[in-house]
């Protein structure tokens, strides 16, 4: 199934490009309600169809997790992804309800089995929906080997974070194939006004063959690693370790990033990857933003993040680096994961870290500057979105 939004449609959206508003609101979709005791998820009300665009730039929806819980917002990801010049396919993914989930199981398996079977073209891009909980449910009836193969004849760029990432881990672990850390359909192109941060970032992360991310002035000491990055939400990987469906990575850089946990929480969950020999075989560990600004140990405290941090850095001897820009936070940066990546310190105390080695999109087929708002981003007054997932 392919879409194009309603002539309104297109106009409200183009509309917000241009400065002037963005859409906000496009039919309902399908419904969002629960499916009380149905085996079934709620039917997708039938959209209008248009022809698919001429090219090569298909994005494929996938929702291994969480439902949406707001139809306009995900009409809004589509319609802006659209106007950027995507054909967008399986969006009904994007309506989908069964319990807490996008979806009956089978459903969100089919997501990504179709394409690995080949019922469903590789597409140029696979975008999460959104994440929650759900993805580790499907992870056992996913053909990752053939999934991999798949994209990596196509080149296929595969976005997301948050629960997503067990499916981004899965498919590194079995599938050999590497994927982005970056925004998806409904927590990021689906929001009344994007960070331009998070907007420009992941245009310049697809885009270029070559991308360097730089963290300022916060390190203690300058550190320099080369090797593959891999990784996404520590929770996710806790989950994963001892199961097929961790990547074993050696001499490796992990990153990690997490929302909403204790400081004992993520202590536990680290010590968890340090038991299973998962962080003495790294370079280097990267922390994204934990957000842990308001997050307190109710026990004591003074037991905080930079605790953890220096705790995990003294018992696993590896070193560590934090401030990374990415987790559930409004501006965040789109990278690889499972790819090549080389951390440089700088004389200031940051970092920097240059990726490489992932497809890419050619931007003279997109019109992705339509994602850039009208708006000036001040990096000093980060808002934060209360749908970060």
């Amino acid at each position: 199934m392919t879409w194009q939004p309603s002539r309104r449609s297109f106009f409200k959206a183009s509309a917000a490009a241009a400065g002037a508003g963005i859409l906000t609101a496009c039919g309902t979709g399908g419904s969002t309600q629960p499916s009380s005791q149905s085996t079934q998820a709620k039917p997708v009300q039938p959209k209008r169809t248009y022809p698919a665009r001429s090219g090569d730039n298909v994005l494929r929806v996938v929702a291994p997790s969480g439902f949406a819980e707001n139809a306009s917002r995900t009409e809004t990801g589509l319609t802006r992804l659209y106007n950027a010049g995507f054909t967008v396919t399986n969006q009904q993914a994007g309506f989908r309800r069964y319990q807490r989930f996008a979806g009956t199981d089978g459903e969100r398996i089919a997501d990504f089995q179709d394409v690995a079977l080949g019922k469903a073209a590789a597409p140029k891009v696979l975008m999460g929906l959104r994440g929650g909980y759900g993805a580790v449910r499907i992870l056992p009836h996913i053909d990752f080997a053939r999934l991999g193969a798949k994209m990596r004849e196509r080149g296929t760029l595969f976005f997301g974070f948050s629960d997503v990432c067990a499916v981004q881990l899965a498919l590194l672990a079995k599938g050999n194939m590497p994927s982005f850390a970056g925004p998806m359909v409904y927590s990021e192109f689906g929001k009344p006004e994007p960070s331009v941060y998070t907007m420009d970032s992941f245009i310049r992360g697809v885009t270029n063959a070559q991308n360097t991310i730089s963290v300022h002035a916060i390190q203690r000491r300058q550190f320099n690693a080369e090797g593959t990055l891999w990784g996404g939400n520590l929770s996710v990987l806790a989950s994963l370790a001892g199961s097929p469906y961790m990547p074993d990575i050696q001499g490796g850089i992990l990153f990690l990033e997490d929302v909403g946990e204790q400081p004992y929480r993520i202590e536990r969950m680290l010590q968890t990857l340090h038991l299973a020999g998962v962080l003495s075989k790294q370079q280097a560990i990267v922390f994204g933003d934990f957000r842990m600004g308001t997050i307190r140990d109710v026990y004591d405290s003074s037991y905080d993040f930079t605790s953890v941090v220096n705790n995990v850095s003294r018992i696993t001897k590896v070193p560590v680096l934090t401030g990374f820009p990415f987790g559930h936070i409004t501006n965040k940066a789109t990278f690889p994961l499972g790819a090549h990546a080389r951390i440089r310190g700088e004389s200031n105390g940051g970092y920097s870290v240059t990726f490489s080695g992932y497809p890419t999109l050619n931007a003279s087929g997109l019109m992705l500057d339509t994602l850039l708002p009208q708006i000036t981003y001040e990096p000093v007054n980060v808002v934060e979105d209360p749908i970060q997932e």
